[in-house]
């Protein structure tokens, strides 16, 4: 068995799969809510563009506090907060301004937090469950390149936010699912 894995304290790996299940569930749902509002720029879109990051926020903080309690450190996790954070003005300043404003920021966002979110799942990976992270973290970078390249197109949406945030639900799932196999020595 890893080192790692058996010197880690069981909480953490629990709180993870607990935390890992419920952005998974947000994800979908928040995916939903905003796939049925993608072609316009309103007052329920707009609110759901800057609810996603706080929750991202959210869940760093909580993930941040269960590695501190385990005795551990999480210097990733700080920037993503921070990042989150810049999301959230962000967001809410370009949703004022169009489409094309708010696929730039959440690209920028995409790209920052995805890089970070490569770099903590490549810290953890011996937890188990981490792959999926690294491989999300991976995506996240290539999809913000992508979202910068709608926002100049003809007639951009808010679509593909949605498929973004869904697949980011998926791979939270995914190693939610791991982190348990990881825990019973699967």
């Amino acid at each position: 068995m890893d080192t790692l894995v058996s010197t880690t304290p069981p909480s953490v790996p629990v709180t993870l799969r607990k935390l890992y299940l419920l952005r998974f569930a947000f994800a979908a749902v928040w995916a939903g809510l905003l796939f049925s509002t993608a072609g316009t720029l309103g007052p329920l879109s707009a609110t759901l563009l800057v609810v996603y990051p706080l929750f991202d926020m959210a869940a760093a903080i909580v993930d941040l506090r269960s590695a501190r309690a385990s005795g551990g450190t999480a210097p990733a996790l700080y920037v993503n907060i921070a990042i989150s954070s810049l999301a959230v003005v962000g967001l809410a300043v370009a949703a004022t301004s169009g489409i094309p404003a708010v696929l730039r920021v959440w690209g920028a966002w995409a790209i920052a937090s995805g890089l970070v979110q490569l770099v903590a799942g490549a810290a953890r990976r011996r937890l188990g469950g981490q792959w999926a992270m690294i491989i999300s973290g991976a995506i996240s970078t290539l999809a913000g390149a992508s979202f910068f390249a709608q926002a100049g197109s003809e007639g951009p949406t808010l679509g593909s936010l949605s498929g973004y945030a869904f697949l980011g639900g998926v791979f939270f799932l995914v190693s939610a699912l791991r982190l348990n196999r990881a825990r019973d020595g699967a």
